[in-house]
């Protein structure tokens, strides 16, 4: 190769690399714009008022006692349904009990707020005790809270007859005892949707 094949390829060589450096200074027009955006979570926040139910001494067979409460959605989010789980535990005073007290101790969800005539649903809590959760909500809560649950910030008033039942036979055996009951009202959160 002569030398002016090598000054010219050297010389182009420069140019190119020239160029190549020019070009990564050049200026283009921009614009930008930030997205702020929030994601929250609401908030499922069941209330029970009041708290205690039943506080009872001396009862005998054939008594019955009505008390109502109130459930609130004090969320910000819709319940889709209400479950109740029941448990108790009985103290048996002497020892004797051949039967479950909790099986002479009837319950009926009442639902007629001035009459307290009409009757959701009947059993014993010792039938209560063995429901699961989700039975007891499809007989209680759905026919008074139905596809709409509870809906954020309302309430619901729920009524409970208690009865000792009278069963006409010997129930000596739960003379003294005592029964404690624990109710759990869980709350579940309506289907999520496209917002």
């Amino acid at each position: 190769m002569n030398i002016k094949k090598q000054v010219t390829i050297g010389m182009m060589s420069a140019v190119l690399g020239i160029l190549l450096i020019a070009g990564g200074t050049f200026a283009f027009f921009s614009d930008s714009e930030t997205s702020n955006n929030t994601f929250a979570a609401g908030t499922l926040d069941l209330e029970m008022k009041p708290t205690a139910l039943i506080d009872l001494d001396n009862m005998k067979p054939g008594d019955s006692m009505i008390r109502d409460f109130e459930l609130h959605n004090n969320g910000t989010l819709d319940m889709s349904k209400v479950t109740l789980d029941t448990d108790y535990n009985v103290i048996d005073a002497n020892g004797d009990n051949t039967e479950d007290f909790g099986a002479h101790i009837q319950v009926e969800f009442l639902y007629n707020v001035n009459n307290f005539d009409e009757v959701i649903y009947e059993t014993t809590l010792a039938e209560l005790k063995n429901m699961s959760p989700e039975a007891v909500s499809k007989n209680i809560f759905y026919p008074e809270l139905g596809d709409e649950g509870l809906p954020a910030g309302e309430t619901h008033d729920l009524i409970v007859k208690f009865v000792f039942l009278d069963n006409g036979a010997d129930q000596n055996q739960f003379q003294g005892d005592a029964l404690e009951l624990a109710w759990t009202f869980t709350a579940y959160q309506k289907d999520g949707e496209q917002k």
